[in-house]
């Protein structure tokens, strides 16, 4: 009976170092406090967002969390924490916490594993306002159209104004 606990246990751990392992963002956070009703709403924000929400043992992503060399994550799992999973776009686990927890006191950032780098609450914040990454392509690729715009409506308007001189002169 033992063996099959700690079976069941080496394959949570696997599973836990997997998705840190694979992950853009992992964001703890406490959320002692939450009724069912914004628990839901969380957890649907986040998947709609292609986030996963998950709570583990503390003592299990410990585990994962040495033997993938996170130490200085450990300090951060006291008391009841749940993690966000982003593998994708960084920032949407901190954007979309961080904008709950403003709503919802009884949420509190705890910390981060950013692309391999710990964070803690203050650094998840500023993450946290980073606009998503097709925001940011966006925003670029309309820096690069405005150049581009601009010289279009210039030559439109050099070819209108010879247009009229020669039509003038005729």
């Amino acid at each position: 009976m033992a063996s099959k606990f700690r079976e069941l246990k080496e394959a949570k751990i696997l599973e836990i170092k997997d998705k840190l392992g694979k992950a853009e963002a992992v964001i703890m956070v406490k959320y002692q406090g939450l009724t069912v009703e914004e628990d839901t709403e969380l957890r649907k924000n986040l998947r709609d967002a292609g986030v996963e929400y998950k709570v583990y043992k503390n003592t299990l992503v410990t585990r994962a969390a040495n033997e993938l060399g996170f130490e200085k994550m450990v300090q951060y799992l006291e008391g009841p924490i749940a993690v966000a999973i982003g593998y994708e776009d960084p920032t949407a686990p901190a954007r979309i916490l961080n904008d709950f927890s403003k709503a919802h006191k009884a949420l509190e950032l705890r910390a981060g594993l950013v692309q391999g780098e710990i964070f803690d609450e203050n650094k998840v914040k500023e993450l946290a306002s980073v606009p998503s990454k097709e925001i940011l392509i966006a925003k670029l690729l309309g820096s690069f159209k405005a150049p581009i715009s601009n010289f279009a409506y210039l030559v439109s308007a050099i070819k209108d104004k010879k247009e009229s001189e020669s039509s003038e002169q005729a």
